[in-house]
């Protein structure tokens, strides 16, 4: 049963599981889409559904699915406009070349599917950064995107030595294989036809989310809108 955060007349609030696709794989109508489609029919909250973002298959936590196609344009204009406020939180287990600020540079395909991060600042990528020590030299992340790029988050935490664990192409593997993938969805604020909404839900799935460190450091960040962030400039 997937979990609905908030059902409004025109949007659902919904938490994506870690380690599962939001499209279908293979010929198997397994995908989270079609998983949330099929059960808001069923219990006949929706006529149609319109996804308006995407989540790579190891990231859990808050997704946005509108209920009708005018919603649906509405939400794409925010995202394009960057009127989506959105956070996520990582951990890694290598040390940081810098433990808070900007990360921005163009993107680039490299080999097997991966991504990297140039200088160039033509279209670039930009992510803002704060960050919080756990045990054994683990690292909390808050991050906050500013543009929407494949891998984006991943990249960027690679690119200053600090790849999230578990992650399946930017990680180093070890043969103690991690539950997941260490990045969650974890807070969205927007406003919507003059009203405001936001949302928090932090993660329920990954013993390193888990620990009693990051609960701490989870209770200092209930409201990632509110914190001081570092510069854009």
């Amino acid at each position: 049963m997937i979990n609905i955060i908030f059902q409004h007349d025109d949007f659902i609030i919904a938490e994506k599981p870690a380690n599962v696709n939001f499209h279908d794989e293979g010929k198997l109508d397994n995908g989270f889409f079609n998983q949330i489609k099929k059960q808001q029919k069923e219990q006949g909250n929706i006529n149609d559904l319109y996804p308006v973002h995407r989540l790579d298959k190891m990231t859990s936590g808050l997704m946005i699915f509108a209920k009708n196609l005018p919603t649906a344009q509405q939400f794409q204009q925010l995202f394009e406009q960057h009127n989506i406020e959105k956070y996520y939180l990582a951990i890694s287990d290598k040390k940081p070349k810098k433990k808070q600020g900007l990360i921005q540079g163009d993107m680039e395909k490299s080999r097997r599917g991966m991504w990297k991060l140039l200088r160039s600042q033509v279209n670039p990528a930009i992510t803002q950064f704060l960050s919080y020590s756990l045990n054994d030299g683990q690292r909390l992340y808050l991050l906050k995107p500013y543009s929407g790029k494949t891998h984006q988050l991943r990249v960027a935490l690679s690119s200053i030595g600090s790849p999230i664990l578990g992650d399946p192409l930017y990680a180093t593997q070890t043969s103690d294989q991690e539950q997941r993938g260490y990045l969650h969805a974890y807070a969205l604020k927007f406003t919507l036809n003059e009203q405001t909404y936001q949302y928090m839900l932090p993660p329920s799935f990954g013993e390193k989310y888990l620990t009693q460190p990051c609960q701490q450091q989870l209770e200092n960040i209930k409201e990632p809108w509110s914190l001081a962030w570092p510069s854009r400039s």
